[in-house]
Formats: C-alpha cells, sequence, structure tokens
C-alpha cells in the first residue's frame, strides 16, 4: 500500500488582465498567403501540420509542425504555406499583454516560436475550441483559465517577461470577424456572412465594426483586397482580370472603381506608374 499526501503552502493569485478574443482552426493549401496585416492584440498560432513562413517587414521565419508561434500587437506580418505543404494551424488572439525575451534579437520583432510537449498544447487549444463551440455554462471561466496555464507554461519554457498592454476594448465578434477578412479576402464575402461568421446581428455588427475600427466591415474588404492587390501589380505580370479573380471582386469594373477611389489611379495606371519608377531608380519588379 501507498499513500502520499503533499502540503500546499498558501498561495495567492492574481488575475491576470487579458481578455480571450477569438480562437479559430484553419486550414489552408499549397501556395497560400493571408494579406499583410497588424493588430492591436497579441497572436498566438500553434502549427498543427505543414509547413510554411511568417513573414515580417523584413525577412521570413520558416515554421513547421508543433511550432507555436507569438506575434506581438502592431507587428505587420502575414502566414504562407509553402509551393508543397499545405499550412494547418490554431490561432488565438488575446487583449491586454505582449511577450519580451530579454537575451533573443527576434524580441523587436515581435515573433518567437517555441517546441514544447504537442500533446500538451493540443489538449489545451483543443479543449479551448470545443468550449467555445458549445457555449456551456461557465465556459468563460474555463476558457481565462486555460489561456492563463497556457501564458504560464510558456513563461516556464522560455523564460519570457510579460508586459502588460492597455486594451482597446475592442468587441469580441469585430476582432474574429477582421481576422475572418485577413484570412479568406479572396472568398465571396457578404455582410450576411460576417455575421454568421461573428454569431451577431447584421445591423448591430454595422453599427459595432464602425464603431471599434473607424471604417464599416466591407470597406474594411475591400482596402484588405486593394492592399493586396497592389502586391501583385507591383511584383507579378498577371492581367488586370486575373488580379480581380484572385482578390476576390466580382468584377474587373468594380475592382478598378474601388481601387481608383482608394488610391486615385487605376490598377494599370498603378502599374504603369512602379515600373517607371522602378526604370528610373534602376531597379526592376520581380
Amino acid at each position: 500500500m501507498s499513500h502520499e499526501v503533499y502540503q500546499v503552502t498558501d498561495f495567492h493569485t492574481k488575475k491576470m488582465p487579458i481578455k480571450l478574443l477569438y480562437i479559430a482552426r484553419s486550414e489552408y493549401d499549397k501556395g497560400w498567403h493571408s494579406t499583410q496585416h497588424s493588430h492591436h492584440f497579441t497572436e498566438l498560432f500553434y502549427i498543427v501540420k505543414g509547413k510554411g513562413f511568417f513573414v515580417l517587414p523584413n525577412y521570413e521565419i520558416p515554421v513547421k509542425e508543433n511550432d507555436l508561434v507569438i506575434i506581438n500587437p502592431n507587428v505587420e506580418h502575414t502566414e504562407k504555406s509553402n509551393s508543397q505543404d499545405s499550412l494547418e494551424y490554431i490561432a488565438l488572439g488575446i487583449e491586454g499583454l505582449s511577450f519580451e525575451l530579454q537575451d533573443e534579437a527576434d524580441s523587436q520583432m515581435g515573433l518567437f516560436t517555441y517546441q514544447g510537449d504537442r500533446e500538451d498544447v493540443l489538449f489545451y487549444l483543443n479543449t479551448l475550441l470545443h468550449e467555445i463551440k458549445d457555449h456551456r455554462d461557465e465556459y468563460e471561466v474555463i476558457c481565462q483559465s486555460i489561456i492563463e496555464v497556457l501564458i504560464v507554461k510558456l513563461r516556464r519554457e522560455k523564460n519570457f517577461t510579460i508586459k502588460k498592454t492597455e486594451p482597446k476594448n475592442i468587441n469580441k465578434s469585430v476582432a474574429i470577424i477582421t481576422h475572418y477578412i485577413n484570412q479568406n479576402y479572396r472568398e465571396d464575402i457578404t455582410l450576411d456572412k460576417l455575421a454568421e461568421v461573428g454569431h451577431i446581428n447584421k445591423y448591430y455588427l454595422a453599427h459595432r465594426f464602425k464603431s471599434d475600427m473607424d471604417i464599416s466591415p466591407i470597406e474594411y474588404l475591400n482596402q484588405v483586397r486593394i492592399r493586396e492587390s497592389k502586391i501583385l501589380l507591383e511584383t507579378t505580370d498577371y492581367s488586370i482580370a486575373d488580379i480581380t479573380e484572385f482578390i476576390g471582386f466580382s468584377s474587373q469594373s468594380f475592382f478598378t472603381q474601388v481601387f481608383k477611389r482608394l488610391t486615385e489611379q487605376t490598377p494599370s495606371g498603378y502599374r504603369k506608374a512602379i515600373r517607371k519608377k522602378a526604370v528610373g531608380t534602376g531597379t526592376s519588379a520581380q
């Protein structure tokens, strides 16, 4: 017979001033990428399967299965799969904190990779997904506790310094919808679809999104698409018709109309101006 008892010393815990905005599980085909973006909150990405890259303004960092990547607030980034592998990951948006490493150059960029116990991390993330999907009694308490456990475990493994950030008090549905648009801007997206994604009435969505983001959800979608179209116009020889299809606009004329309203140029005029400038500076578009 064996009997072991461990005494727990008195301790006092302080609730972390953080808020889980969303959790999403995404799977994308070979050669996919999101659009370049940043946000006021921290994102955690756990790579479930595949390989790809996280792209920052000046460099790319390769990621693979079982990497956990942290993107701090206000860091421009995009995710992409490579030409041989699809990319599947679980993403969390967390407001109220950022991470720092004292002795690593990546700290300034706000991107870290972490290799830990796969089963341990997946258990917590899948439990979060399950709780949020089911919305059972007091699921928020369980989700908050799991997030705090994950952060403590990360701090143990990597000796992180956790910094408190000022919350923007963005609505959770708005955060979910901006994340969805950044990842799926190529799809046929309507206000009804965004309301379904955010589990919110579409009329309240239009009001709350404008209040939180200073822009309507459809105009935000248009800006994301135009930002991506400018990259394609600058770096590829795709036709305007092809780019229209790639970025999700319903017609070339509508794409041209939105592009001109936001940039005061037509897509073809923008491409010509960029290439003329490249010739003048001795560079060329790829």
